[in-house]
């Protein structure tokens, strides 16, 4: 059997839907080759094939006017399993293989009118620079007809050929690729039509309105793609490679794992690793959307791209550059952009039968008023020419794919990151939301809440814990440090430290014993005050891990630790709570512990779960009626995530978090869960606008040609103007924010 192959590429060229569908179906004919997908958003190709060549691919696009380059490494996917299918809810945004482009296509076939505006200014493309050519043409026949009208027909007859040859040739390719019902095949009847009939003036005008149409279309198509692939741009070019004691600049994308680098005040970090030596604010938001810097200091993990704002760091290379968290987005967001929304399919199927409804619908007005009722043949075949241009499906084609894409790139730029279309439908049904505790809730990482003195002073006791904790790698230990340094306490060495099991730690500091124990430890060695001990239970009732310190035998102090929740989980789940999502927290840690944290929460609680257990929750709420949404860590609740109507990893960053769920929060904000919901809400709303629009143009213009108010040119300007109208309106949601 041999090796399946999945390569993904760059195509230059591909502005619209029909570009994409015209792709996949001369790539799907390539002998080897299972599977094509591409993607007119995001501009890229993915084949899944057995030993295909790049040139093969390449000759293939070549003629059709598409230009190819490799995207990425090929990866094998001979003995991949299949995709999760969540237990029975229909992820049918991940299927590429069954994208039916009907009959919308712009066949952009011919070279001469393709352009990437990845490679200059749009004015310098030769869709622009045909236009131009069009409207000067135009503009002289304006001049010889007021000079010459005797030969003013002509001259309107050469500035229609200008335009509409270019149109007629794709008209033709597109006929001979098997999409005869194309926008350029309704539009060069259009046109031939209306000399016939001696609109030759009009048929120009027509003709020039829809080339600035389509060149605006592609300009505001491709706002959206340069959106997210600007991501890449954060990622400064070079770095500063230290190896022993220099330093030296090289390019970022040569840096290997676990190489040293340099970052200075100022400088964006220039790939994805873990603090070595320094610590300081991070500014984050490039890359999470997070306006507040994020303070981090040695083993914390910084992102690509991200600004160091305050002092000197070196920074440990755990992800190469083609592998770091931002080129990780844009894979996952161009992958998303080439699934299809449930809307986008309806959308698509409608339009196969749509186009060819519009030509029998122009035929009749053209034909029937005249033979039935004695009416004008060159009057009524003007009218059917018209409703030729205002059936054209591009508008309503464009209005799902334009949102979907622009709303994942505006959830990327800003932390959210989902898997297609189909996802972000499906967020806006969420009625439950079960999470996590540890590391979604809560910061996934003990803290000192209470430090309790009997005698002395606060101080006293955590430089004495601490002193004894010194070099532990134990998670309270590192808590009870960290405490310590950012109260600026200075830590005295401790002598003869000795762990108990089972009980706590030992030592000599200044010269006396001191020990760190547990309540029962402490007790069994020293009688404990009534009202200390009641202290200590009051601390242990509320979810908290309580540590007592001994001096000489005499209780001086205790320590409470516990991991808090992050500072906005409570306002998050508040947000989920308007919305009128039920929340409910999913944890394997003891009742206790879990309660109290609910309690603080004011949230529903099932603790002393296995991963099992969080699964069958999950289809009980479903089994119920329920839509649920499961946000966990993606690893220990990866069964629950699969189970899930929507899985999302809080945490994007890490692999497994990409690869289980159908959505990632970057950076683990509570309230970005409610944001995705938000997202999804705006995403639909700008689709049924763009609906509406299409369509409305369309009726309105449709009654008003029959009725011989408006003609051809405002005919052409129901299509073109609504596609324009519809791309500008998705593009808004570029500049979505969360609430």
């Amino acid at each position: 059997m041999s090796q399946q192959t999945q390569t993904r590429y760059r195509v230059g060229g591909m502005d619209c839907a029909a570009c994409a569908g015209k792709i996949e179906t001369a790539v799907r004919r390539i002998p080897g080759v299972t599977d094509a997908s591409a993607s007119a958003t995001a501009g890229t190709l993915r084949v899944d094939h057995t030993d295909v060549a790049f040139t093969t691919v390449e000759a293939a696009l070549r003629p059709l006017g598409y230009t190819l380059a490799p995207a990425d490494t090929a990866r094998s996917t001979a003995h991949h399993a299949p995709d999760h299918d969540h237990a029975g809810h229909d992820h049918t945004g991940h299927d590429h293989a069954a994208h039916d482009h009907g009959d919308h296509d712009h066949e952009h076939g011919q070279p001469d009118n393709h352009f990437d505006l990845g490679t200059g200014p749009w004015w310098q493309t030769p869709k622009a620079r045909l236009a131009l050519a069009c409207g000067l043409a135009l503009l002289a026949a304006y001049g010889v007809g007021l000079v010459a009208p005797v030969v003013g027909h002509w001259a309107f007859l050469v500035a229609l050929w200008v335009g509409l040859v270019p149109i007629g040739r794709r008209a033709m390719a597109g006929a001979m690729a098997g999409t005869p019902f194309s926008i350029e095949t309704l539009m060069t009847i259009a046109a031939v039509g209306a000399v016939i009939i001696g609109a030759t003036e009009e048929a120009a005008t027509v003709v020039l309105l829809f080339l600035v149409g389509e060149l605006l279309e592609g300009v505001a198509a491709s706002r959206a793609r340069a959106s997210i692939q600007g991501l890449s741009a954060l990622v400064p070019k070079t770095a500063l490679l230290v190896t022993g004691d220099t330093t030296r600049q090289v390019p970022a994308t040569d840096l290997a794992l676990d190489a040293i680098v340099m970052v200075r005040p100022g400088d964006r970090i220039p790939a994805d690793g873990t603090i070595e030596t320094g610590q300081g604010a991070i500014d984050e938001s490039p890359v999470t959307g997070e306006s507040v810097p994020v303070h981090r200091r040695v083993g914390d993990a910084v992102y690509a791209g991200t600004i160091n704002a305050s002092a000197v760091l070196t920074i440990r290379v755990t992800a190469t550059a083609s592998d770091n968290t931002i080129a990780r987005i844009v894979r996952l967001v161009e992958e998303a952009q080439e699934s299809k929304a449930p809307t986008a399919r309806f959308i698509d199927r409608f339009s196969a039968w749509y186009t060819p409804g519009v030509l029998v619908v122009g035929a009749l007005v053209a034909i029937l008023p005249p033979l039935l009722l004695g009416q004008s043949w060159s009057e009524w075949i003007y009218k059917g020419l018209a409703i030729l241009l205002i059936g054209c499906p591009c508008a309503l084609v464009i209005s799902t794919p334009a949102a979907i894409a622009a709303a994942l790139s505006a959830g990327a730029r800003r932390g959210l990151l989902l898997k297609g279309g189909a996802v972000l439908e499906r967020l806006r049904d969420i009625t439950t939301v079960a999470l996590d505790k540890t590391g979604t809730l809560t910061q996934g990482k003990p803290a000192v809440t209470n430090i309790l003195a009997t005698t002395g002073s606060e101080a006293d006791v955590l430089r004495l814990a601490a002193a004894l904790e010194a070099g532990s790698s134990h998670p309270l230990a590192l808590a009870i440090l960290a405490r310590a340094q950012a109260d600026g306490i200075t830590i005295p060495p401790a002598t003869q430290s000795e762990a108990l099991p089972g009980e706590g730690v030992s030592g000599e500091v200044d010269g006396k014993a001191i020990l760190l124990l547990s309540p029962a430890a402490a007790a069994a060695r020293t009688g404990l005050a009534p009202e200390f001990a009641a202290q200590l239970e009051a601390f242990a009732a509320a979810g908290k891990s309580v540590s007592v310190l001994l001096r000489d035998g005499q209780p001086l102090g205790a320590l409470a630790l516990r991991d808090e929740p992050r500072a906005d989980a409570l306002a998050g789940l508040d947000a989920l709570r308007t919305l009128g999502i039920h929340t409910v927290m999913l944890t394997g840690d003891n009742a206790r512990t879990a309660e109290a944290i609910g309690t603080d929460l004011s949230l529903e609680v099932r603790a002393g779960l296995l991963p099992a257990d969080k699964q069958a929750i999950v289809r009980e709420l479903q089994a119920q009626g329920q839509v649920v949404a499961k946000v966990g860590d993606g690893i220990n609740d990866a069964p629950a995530l699969a189970a899930a109507d929507i899985g999302i990893a809080m945490g994007g960053g890490t692999d497994v978090a990409l690869e289980t769920a159908d959505a990632a929060i970057l950076h683990g904000r509570v309230a970005d869960i409610a944001g995705m919901i938000g997202l999804s809400h705006a995403t639909m709303r700008n689709i049924w606008q763009n609906i509406a629009v299409a369509l409305g143009l369309k009726a309105v213009f449709l009654v008003t040609t029959i009725l011989g108010i408006t003609g051809l040119w405002p005919a052409i300007l129901a299509d073109t103007g609504a596609t324009v109208l519809v791309t500008l309106n998705a593009m808004r949601l570029l500049a979505w924010r969360p609430r």
